[in-house]
């Protein structure tokens, strides 16, 4: 089981404010370049896919299942349910595997489409894109410190299934809802 602090030193908590404020500003960074590049329309493909709508919705879908996985093995990993010794294996390859499933996506919808505003779920979407990548980016800096409270990295990796579940809501379900389980 994980060891759980309930001390934070003044350097811990300087150390957790500097992650969340990288994170934040990561997460404004992306939004200000989405809303001011100019979208050039052009679009990711895979082979055997009907669409970029379907790359990008079974891609998501994917990433949504690993973090599924995330979120059981960083369950075992802290003891709350039983698991295997490998736990933190499988929790550090299904995070790895995430992050190259939605890499294409986030590309693309930041060079061909940029920040988009024109109805709520595209809002919606558009900000927890950028939500996301800045937990991401805030669960990877603090993953490099050791003195930090048991709470914190639970926190930040609920953080970001958080933010992946509500972008797949805002976009896979709704492509699949609408346009059908097309690939």
């Amino acid at each position: 089981m994980a060891e759980v602090r309930t001390q934070t030193t003044p350097t811990t908590f300087r150390r957790i404010l500097l992650a969340v404020t990288i994170g934040s500003l990561v997460a404004v960074v992306l939004g200000v370049y989405g809303g001011l590049h100019e979208p050039t329309g052009y679009s990711i493909n895979i082979g055997g896919f009907s669409s970029t709508q379907a790359v990008k919705s079974w891609l998501a879908t994917l990433a949504v299942l690993l973090g599924v996985v995330q979120l059981i093995s960083a369950f075992m990993m802290y003891g709350r349910i039983p698991g295997p010794t490998w736990s933190g294996t499988l929790h550090r390859w299904s995070g790895r595997l995430a992050v190259l499933c939605v890499v294409p996506v986030v590309v693309h919808c930041l060079y061909a489409l940029g920040f988009q505003t024109f109805g709520p779920r595209v809002l919606i979407h558009s900000l927890l894109g950028c939500f996301f990548f800045g937990a991401f980016s805030t669960k990877m800096l603090l993953l490099t410190y050791k003195d930090l409270p048991g709470w914190v990295i639970p926190v930040a990796g609920g953080a970001l299934f958080s933010g992946l579940v509500g972008l797949w809501l805002t976009s896979s379900l709704w492509f699949f809802t609408t346009v059908g389980f097309v690939f």
